[in-house]
C-alpha cells in the first residue's frame, strides 16, 4: 500500500501544480481586463461629452452652468444597479475641461479649476492628436488610490478649443475585480477538489479491496477461517477474491485430509493396541476375573475408538466451514434444556446431581440449533466426567448486555494451571475423575469451533471454591 500512497501523492502534486499555474494565469488577467473594459466605456463617455461641448461652442460659447447642474444632478441621483453581483448606487465618474493651453475651465469635482494641466498625459497627448490617457494616485502610498483619466479633443484638430477629460477612481472598480477573483478561487478550488476526490475515490475503490484481500490471506495463513470480505461491486477484485477462495478451499481440503489421516492413524494406535493385546491374552487360560477385566478393556477401548471417530467426523464438519451456511433465529432455552435431558442418564450413572437455572423469557441467537446443542452437550459431558461421585454440577443460562452466557460449573479438582492454555487444543486431554481414562481430546475443540462460528467465545477457568467453570458466550439477536 506504500506504492499507492506515493502514487496518489505524485498525482496530487501534478494536479496541484497544474491548478496553481491555471489560477495564476487567470488572476493575472482579471485586473487588466476589468480596467480595459472600464477604460473603453470612459472613452465613449469622453467623446460624448466633448460632442456636447462642441455643440455649445457652435451656439456661441461653453455653457459652464449647464454642465455644473448636470453633474450635480447626477451626483445626487439615487439608484441601485446590481451588476453581476456588484451593487452600484452612485455615479463615480467625473470630468474636467481645459482650454488649448491646458488651463482647467471646468471641473465637476470643483478642485482643479484654474490649474494648468498642460503637462498631464491626457491633455498633452490629446492636444497633439494622439490618444490621451493616464492613471495617477491621489495618495502615493496607497496603490488603490489611482484615478483613471481619458481625454477627448474638443473642436477641430487644426485649432482645437481644448480637451474634455473624464476620470474615474479605480476604487469603484475594485469590488468587481475582487468578486471576479473570488469566483476564480472558488471555481479552481472546486475543480481541484473534485479531481482529487475522483482520483482518491478510484484509488480507494481499487486498492482498498486489495488491502482487504491481503488481510484475508494473512488471517488464513495464521490458521484462522475468516469469511470472504466485502469488496464492493468491482468485477476484477471480486473475480480475484473468488479465485483466492477457491484456491484456499482446495489447499485446505488437501491439508485437512492429510492432517486428519495422520491424526486418526496416531490416535487409533492406542485403543487398537490395547484391544489386540487383550484379545491375544484371552486366548490363553486365565482366571475368570482376569478374563472379565480384559473383556472390559476391549469394550472400553472400542468405545473410545468409536467416540474418537464420531468426534473427528463432527469436528471435520465444523472446521471445514468458514461460516454458517444457513442460520435462523433460535431460542437458546430449549436447546440448553434438551442438552440437559440428554445429560441426566450419564449424570445418574456417575452419581452427579444437576442444578439447572434457565430463564423463562426467550434468549434469541442466530445460528444452527443442532451444532449449539452438540456444544452444550460436550460441555456438560466434560463436567460429568470430571466430577466426583456425589458431586454437583450447576448449569445456568443468562442474558447480559446483549450477550447470552451458558455457564456450566463442576465440583471436580479443577483445571490444572499447566493445562489452562491447552485445553482447547485438538487431542489434548486430561484423565477423567470417574474412570481414570483420558477422553478423546476433541470435545472442547468442538465447543470452541462452534462458539467462533456463531460469533462468540468460550473459556474454561478454575473456580476459587473448587471445580471448573466453563463459559460460552454468544451474541444475542436483536
Amino acid at each position: 500500500m506504500r506504492l499507492t500512497r506515493v502514487t496518489l501523492l505524485i498525482i496530487a502534486l501534478i494536479i496541484g501544480v497544474g491548478l496553481y499555474l491555471l489560477l495564476r494565469q487567470q488572476l493575472s488577467v482579471v485586473e487588466p481586463q476589468t480596467y480595459q473594459a472600464t477604460e473603453e466605456s470612459m472613452v465613449d463617455a469622453a467623446q460624448l461629452l466633448a460632442s456636447f461641448i462642441e455643440t455649445d461652442l457652435e451656439k456661441g460659447g461653453f455653457d459652464k452652468e449647464r454642465f455644473e447642474k448636470a453633474f450635480e444632478g447626477a451626483a445626487n441621483r439615487k439608484f441601485e444597479a446590481l451588476i453581476h453581483g456588484h451593487l452600484k448606487d452612485h455615479v463615480g465618474m467625473g470630468a474636467y475641461l481645459t482650454n488649448a493651453r491646458g488651463k482647467v475651465l471646468f471641473d465637476s469635482g470643483g478642485r482643479l479649476e484654474g490649474l494648468n494641466l498642460s503637462s498631464a498625459r491626457d491633455v498633452a497627448l490629446t492636444l497633439r492628436g494622439a490618444y490621451g490617457a493616464r492613471s495617477s494616485r491621489t495618495d502615493r502610498e496607497n496603490p488603490h488610490s489611482s484615478v483613471l483619466h481619458v481625454g477627448a479633443l474638443v473642436g477641430p484638430k487644426e485649432s482645437p478649443f481644448g480637451v474634455l477629460t473624464v476620470y474615474k477612481p479605480q476604487g469603484d472598480v475594485l469590488p468587481i475585480v475582487d468578486a471576479r477573483r473570488r469566483s476564480i478561487y472558488w471555481g479552481t478550488g472546486l475543480i481541484g477538489a473534485g479531481i482529487l476526490f475522483l482520483v482518491t475515490a478510484v484509488f480507494i475503490w481499487q486498492y482498498l479491496p486489495i488491502g482487504r484481500l491481503t488481510e484475508y490471506a494473512r488471517e488464513i495463513e495464521s490458521g484462522k477461517r475468516p469469511p470472504l470480505p466485502k469488496l464492493g461491486a468491482g468485477k476484477e477484485v471480486n473475480t480475484l477474491a473468488r479465485a483466492l477462495e477457491s484456491m484456499r478451499e482446495a489447499l485446505e481440503g488437501r491439508r485437512y485430509a492429510e492432517r486428519y489421516v495422520q491424526t486418526l492413524t496416531h490416535e487409533m494406535k492406542s485403543p487398537l493396541a490395547a484391544i489386540r493385546g487383550a484379545a491375544e491374552l484371552l486366548g490363553e487360560e486365565m482366571p475368570v476375573a482376569d478374563r472379565q477385566r480384559f473383556l472390559g478393556n476391549i469394550r472400553a477401548e472400542s468405545g473410545r475408538a468409536e467416540r474418537l471417530m464420531n468426534r473427528l467426523l463432527e469436528l471435520s464438519a465444523l472446521e471445514g466451514r468458514s461460516s454458517l451456511d444457513v442460520t435462523e433465529v433460535i431460542d437458546l432455552s430449549p436447546i440448553v434444556a434438551r442438552a440437559i435431558e440428554q445429560g441426566y442418564p450419564p449424570a445418574e450413572l456417575a452419581d452427579v446431581y444437576l442444578d439447572v437455572v434457565i430463564p423463562a423469557e426467550p434468549v434469541p441467537v442466530r445460528g444452527e440449533a443442532f451444532i449449539l446443542r452438540s456444544a452444550v452437550t460436550n460441555l456438560l459431558e466434560n463436567a460429568i466426567d470430571f466430577s466426583p461421585a456425589g458431586g454437583r454440577i450447576e448449569v445456568a443460562l443468562r442474558r447480559e448486555n446483549g450477550t447470552a452466557f451458558i455457564e456450566i460449573s463442576d465440583s471436580g479438582p479443577g483445571i490444572p494451571d499447566y493445562a489452562t492454555d491447552r485445553v482447547f487444543d485438538r487431542f489434548y486431554s486430561l484423565r477423567h475423575h470417574s474412570s481414570g481414562r483420558k477422553g478423546t481430546g476433541l470435545g472442547l475443540t468442538l465447543v470452541k469451533e462452534t462458539a467462533e462460528l456463531h460469533g462468540g467465545w468460550v473459556t474454561l477457568e478454575r473456580r476459587e471454591e473448587g471445580g471448573t467453570l466453563a463459559r460460552m458466550a454468544l451474541p444475542v439477536h436483536i
